[in-house]
Parts: structure tokens; sequence; C-alpha cells
């Protein structure tokens, strides 16, 4: 796979929160990853991590990407902890295209918490 640079998309939603355009309730942030609450949420905490640089989803994610992506993974661990919902479990889902139902088509990753969740989910 050739490796394409990224750059934040100044049309793109998550882009603009990332720079500042759009306000957002910043709950983490570090030179790679911002998480913020989400505007909808389904779940008493409902959180969003994404990357400071635009990917459409997790199909766009390369073998370079594995610093941010775990560090997305352990800022979401540690939210969750910090939120007192870590001992009874939370959800991180990533939806992928328009079947999948993502809904931004910017790379983000919610987490979910705060109530028992269903499964299948929808």
């Amino acid at each position: 796979m050739e490796h394409i640079e990224r750059v934040l998309d100044p049309n793109c939603l998550f882009c603009k929160i990332i720079m500042g355009e759009i306000p957002g309730e910043t709950v983490y942030e570090s030179d790679d990853v911002l998480g913020f609450a989400d505007i909808n949420p389904m779940a008493p905490i409902h959180v969003l991590f994404v990357p400071k640089q635009h990917l459409r989803s997790v199909s766009d994610i390369e073998a370079s990407d594995k610093d941010w992506l775990t560090e997305i993974f352990e800022a979401a661990a540690n939210y969750a902890s910090e939120q007192g919902i870590a001992q009874d479990g939370f959800r991180i889902v990533a939806n992928v295209g328009q079947n999948g139902g993502q809904a931004v088509d910017h790379l983000h990753f919610h987490l979910l918490g705060g109530r028992q969740m269903q499964w299948p989910p929808g």
C-alpha cells in the first residue's frame, strides 16, 4: 500500500473541531489525538476520539499509524476509568462507510458507557 500524506481537510466537520473553528467539549488532547463529547449522545457517557489528521475510516489505517491508534485506545480506557464506568463496562465503536453507519467521513471511535449496552446494536 502506498503511503498517502494526510493533512486536515478544511471541509471536514471533525477537522474543523480539531482546528478550533467549531467548538467542542474537549475531554482529551495530545499532539496526535483529540477526544470530545458527542453532540448527540446515545449513552450517559458518549465521547469521540479522533486522530488529528484526516483519515476517512478504519479502512485507511496503515501500519505506521500504530502509535496514535494505541494512544486512542489508551485514552479511551483511561477516560472510562476516570468516569467510573470501566468496572461495569463500556463500548468502543468505529463505524465504517454508509452501510456501517458512518455519518462523518473522518475516522472516529465512539466511547459509550454509563448504561447497559444491547446486542445486536442496530
